[in-house]
């Protein structure tokens, strides 16, 4: 599902954290919103998502305003992975996996042999299937954002937003996790995530959108975005795109005077 972005604007506290973020995000592609502490990315999610209102601007998925989407039609077709990782009841982790797939059942109705082998396929995806009957409260912080993962793995999202999906993950689930989010948005799925991480944006992304006092300060690809010039720019840093043995990263050398 395209993601369009149109003048968007919004407030939080009474202050303007948006400012006419413009950007597409397509089907097929993975795309990375980045940009420093405080630039507006994780209330650009939620506003996509519809989790807080716009002041003025437009957000529309398949052409459609968001606004005119019908609640459980919307929760189908979109999902988000929040930054916070906080669960407050002891939940098994294999029933907060279950709880994605409640957009798609009737109310009252139990899990379906779809429904079991769909949670299944995001637990192992996640992996946390060792994890099932263990309470997400005892879990380590790294393995319950595993557990939420797999939750909005589970709900099918036609489009899927997550904001920090690497955060506490160790090197080798971040990997396993970006060559998921590749492998779903390469099925046809539109797939955006807020990093801090320009080397991951660098490496598995498709599309970046440097983020900037609440505005869109440049877009496309990773080359064309986390360059030199940009980077100085908004992060006021020294840094270099490089390819290192066939793989993109981003060197910060030093913070500039």
């Amino acid at each position: 599902m395209r993601i369009e972005v149109r003048e968007l604007h919004a407030r939080l506290g009474g202050r303007e954290v948006l400012c006419g973020v413009e950007f597409v995000a397509q089907p097929g592609q993975l795309t990375a919103i980045v940009g420093p502490n405080g630039a507006g990315k994780s209330t650009l999610l939620r506003a996509i998502a519809a989790l807080i209102p716009m002041t003025s601007g437009a957000v529309s998925l398949d052409g459609r305003d968001t606004a005119l989407w019908e609640r459980v039609e919307f929760s189908r077709a979109l999902g988000y992975l929040p930054q916070e990782r906080i669960v407050h009841w002891p939940l098994l982790a294999r029933v907060v996996v279950g709880l994605g797939r409640l957009p798609h059942r009737s109310f009252g109705a139990g899990e379906s042999d779809h429904d079991r082998a769909v949670i299944g396929a995001a637990m192992a995806a996640a992996d946390v299937s060792h994890l099932g009957d263990r309470s997400v409260l005892e879990l380590s912080g790294g393995e319950r954002a595993r557990v939420l993962l797999a939750r909005v793995l589970a709900q099918e999202p036609r489009t899927l937003l997550a904001d920090e999906p690497a955060a506490g993950l160790d090197p080798a689930h971040q990997l396993t996790l970006f060559e998921h989010l590749g492998s779903i948005a390469a099925a046809g799925r539109t797939v955006v995530v807020a990093l801090h991480d320009l080397s991951l944006a660098a490496r598995f992304c498709h599309n970046v959108v440097l983020v900037h006092e609440g505005r869109a300060f440049a877009s496309g690809t990773p080359p064309e975005v986390l360059n030199e010039k940009h980077l100085a720019a908004v992060y006021g840093i020294k840094a270099h795109y490089r390819v290192l043995d066939g793989v993109p990263v981003v060197l910060p050398l030093a913070v500039l005077p």
